[in-house]
């Protein structure tokens, strides 16, 4: 009998609910590992809409889109700004064609960067060359990004072949080209701003990605959490990050999130909105404190062991692969920054060993 599936992996319904006053979740559809709709938050106030997460690039989720913002009562006019929780394409895809149908603001943490931008090309690049919203600039964009080695070795898998189509057909939908969002209302942590009628609190939540935002209603206690507490998977951790220990920043970030006092309701980026946010925030804490522990009980068995040797001890082997190796890469690093191994470099590879 086949499990049921999480939260998080349900397929979107067009059924939209107000989740809090004025504010509305409708989901749309996705196709990613381990998800099936990413909620798209619809922001009331006297000028229109905000929006929270409009999901994947392509003509399919635009009409989505397109349809939910009916279904609410609204229309693509309706829409004055564009909330951009982290750099994943299912929650910054449709943000640039809003900004280009509605001149619609778009709203990140200051630190927002896709893959494709000139900041992630060495210093010799000449990025400037590149139009990175047209198709051949975007695809040497990945080419350049995916080209280098990740941090602890080897070739990088790339985008799937599923993205790279999609990618395709967005750029030649309606003449508008699949476009990476250009904020032009960078947040900072601690900054305000006013959607729905609510004062938002930005806080900036690195961990599932360095450039991770929430946003805090002090007032009425709704926070929205995008993918840094969801209800009932544990998000990814990246080790691809400008930091030493990414790890660390994800538990600070997640403390933060268990420290905030009278939060009624959290509004996820996918799965259902959910109450105990705090609770929730320790239990992923106490989810990766597991795994730094896998890791210490292997030690004996891989006393030079690599990142893909450590993977296949923390992961079941149908999750294999440069995600999970990302994500053993931030608690092998954590361990090291906390003096417990040793890291060193053998063709090409790190391997770690216990320190002492």
């Amino acid at each position: 009998m086949p499990r049921k599936p999480k939260q998080e992996q349900e397929e979107a319904s067009t059924v939209v609910t107000e989740v809090a006053h004025g504010i509305l979740r409708t989901q749309l559809p996705i196709s990613m590992p381990g998800l099936g709709h990413v909620n798209c938050y619809v922001l009331e106030d006297e000028r229109g809409v905000a929006v929270v997460d409009p999901g994947l690039p392509g003509e399919d989720s635009w009409g989505h889109l397109v349809d939910r913002l009916s279904r609410a009562g609204y229309a693509v006019d309706d829409v004055h700004t564009v909330v951009v929780t982290h750099s994943h394409p299912d929650h910054f895809g449709g943000a640039m064609r809003l900004r280009h149908e509605t001149g619609a603001d778009i709203v990140t943490h200051e630190s927002f960067r896709t893959i494709f931008d000139t900041s992630d090309f060495d210093d010799e690049e000449d990025s400037s060359a590149l139009d990175l919203n047209c198709p051949d600039g975007q695809r040497a964009a990945m080419e350049r990004y995916f080209s280098k080695p990740s941090p602890w070795g080897g070739r990088r898998a790339g985008p799937s072949a599923e993205f790279m189509e999609r990618m395709r057909k967005a750029n030649g939908a309606a003449g508008v080209p699949f476009s990476t969002p250009r904020p032009t209302l960078p947040l900072v942590d601690g900054q305000t701003i006013k959607l729905a009628r609510r004062e938002w609190i930005a806080m900036h939540t690195p961990g599932h990605t360095y450039d991770h935002l929430c946003l805090f209603d002090p007032e009425h206690g709704v926070m929205l959490t995008g993918d840094h507490v969801l209800p009932s998977i544990t998000p990814h951790i990246s080790g691809m990050t400008p930091v030493s220990d990414p790890l660390a920043q994800f538990f600070d970030s997640l403390r933060r999130m268990a420290d905030v006092q009278d939060v009624s309701i959290a509004l996820p980026a996918h799965g259902h909105p959910f109450e105990n946010l705090g609770g929730r925030a320790e239990h992923i804490i106490a989810h990766h404190e597991d795994r730094l522990d896998i890791i210490r009980e292997a030690l004996p068995n891989l006393p030079n062991g690599t990142v893909n040797d450590f993977m296949r001890v923390l992961f079941r082997e149908r999750s294999w692969g440069e995600m999970a190796e990302s994500e053993t890469y931030a608690h092998l690093e954590h361990l090291r920054e906390l003096d417990e191994l040793l890291r060193r470099t053998d063709d090409g590879f790190a391997r770690y060993s216990p320190a002492g």
